[in-house]
């Protein structure tokens, strides 16, 4: 993955990403995720930790309700620490202009959120070029189908609609495109990456495969609409997006109005063929901008992405690097319980935050295994991948139905 000069996007195969969400939830409270994790006060020592890890690429997010209080009046300075701490450590980061979040005063409807959020994006990328001495990398709109469907089709979080999702994933890549191209506008040479989920949807039943099918083509209707090859009405084009990021999750495949479907099902899709799928849709530049799992399974889910991501590149699928994404535990949206799934624990004690034994050795061990096969030596397939990982997810089941069978009891025995 790299600039128009052929030198790499990211100094750096794997980032670290921290999660920067600032939406309105569906009962109205606004999250900050920044400034749950203290990752605004601790900036000089997470951007630290990041490189001591050997990662100085990053993703991190501008929160737009904190720089415009006041329609065209933007205030840097919950932003600047971070900006300067990233700089300091020789990490070079991905900005989020719009994670789910905007002002409260400008309804995402309309066209006035299209003009703010480009206004406010060629403003961030003047600062940029002073603060960090070359022009940006900068996603305006993350997660375009997701927030169209977690925001405008069930209601989850704002702008809390329901049955407005295409609604609403057009007026976000309307929003995108034309601050991609003010961003540009402002600071040449300025790069957009575009991200969304890579997901798989499978029928239970076979009148449901139209629908199974439907569901998992929508995935690409941001992407395409970016570029141009879908809703031309919109106005995409070839300068849509330069760098495609797609985000994996250990759910991302499911049944249709069903369960998940989880690494070792036999209907499971290996992850190197979305990728390779990923690729040969658009031919972009394209890096692996989330990924992460909860509790024990971080080291093998960690061991499996990076498995099929080598796998896929052997395919010829030209993959710039991998996020760890969140790279920093923090607290869930919806009832503030703790997400265990950074390389980092949330809790710092003199400025330090724990880190997860495996999952950083695991890393180690990763980053030594590209390094080998970007110098061209021959890398083996790592079979014990998937195995590990479909052992680690079953013992993590049994202790889940353990609990619950527990609360069960304790249920019964109280009534």
């Amino acid at each position: 993955m790299t600039d128009d000069q052929g030198k790499p996007l990211f100094p750096s195969f794997f980032m670290g990403g921290f999660e920067c969400s600032t939406h309105r939830r569906h009962d109205g409270r606004r999250l900050d995720l920044v400034a749950s994790t203290r990752h605004d006060e601790l900036a000089e020592e997470d951007y630290a930790a990041l490189a001591t890890h050997g990662m100085l690429g990053a993703r991190d997010g501008v929160r737009w309700h904190l720089v415009e209080t006041a329609p065209g009046e933007y205030d840097w300075s919950s932003v600047l620490p971070q900006m300067r701490a990233a700089r300091a450590a020789g990490v070079r980061v991905a900005w989020d202009m719009a994670h789910y979040g905007y002002p409260d005063f400008i309804d995402p409807w309309s066209e006035d959120f299209v003009e703010s959020l480009a206004r406010y994006t060629a403003a961030f990328a003047r600062l940029a070029l002073e603060e960090e001495g070359q022009p940006p990398i900068l996603c305006p709109v993350n997660e375009i189908s997701f927030w169209a469907w977690a925001g405008g089709e069930v209601a989850h979080f704002n702008p809390k609609a329901q049955g407005r999702g295409g609604e609403l994933k057009q007026q976000l890549i309307r929003a995108s495109l034309r601050a991609g191209r003010a961003a540009r506008a402002a600071v040449p040479g300025t790069r957009i990456i575009a991200v969304d989920p890579l997901i798989r949807v499978v029928p239970l039943k076979p009148e449901d495969a139209g629908h199974a099918e439907a569901y998992t083509g929508s995935q690409w209707q941001g992407w395409d609409a970016l570029l141009g090859q879908g809703w031309p009405e919109l106005g995409g084009g070839d300068d849509g997006f330069d760098v495609m990021g797609v985000n994996y999750y250990w759910n991302n495949q499911w049944e249709y109005q069903g369960e998940k479907i989880e690494a070792g099902d036999p209907r499971y899709r290996p992850f190197r063929e979305l990728l390779v799928d990923a690729w040969q849709r658009y031919r972009r530049p394209i890096f692996l901008a989330e990924t992460s799992i909860e509790g024990q399974p971080r080291a093998p889910w960690l061991r499996y992405v990076c498995a099929e991501v080598r796998a896929a590149m052997r395919l010829g699928v030209p993959v710039g690097g991998i996020c760890l994404y969140p790279v920093l535990s923090h607290l869930g949206w919806d009832n503030d319980r703790y997400c265990p799934n950074g390389l980092f624990e949330l809790e710092a004690s003199g400025g330090r935050r724990p880190c997860h034994g495996p999952l950083a050795l695991e890393l180690r061990r990763q980053r030594a295994v590209f390094e080998t096969q970007m110098r061209g030596s021959p890398v083996p397939e790592d079979p014990d991948a998937l195995p590990i990982l479909a052992a680690a997810l079953g013992e993590l089941e049994e202790e889940r139905r353990a609990r619950d069978a527990g609360r069960r009891a304790t249920r019964t025995r109280s009534a």
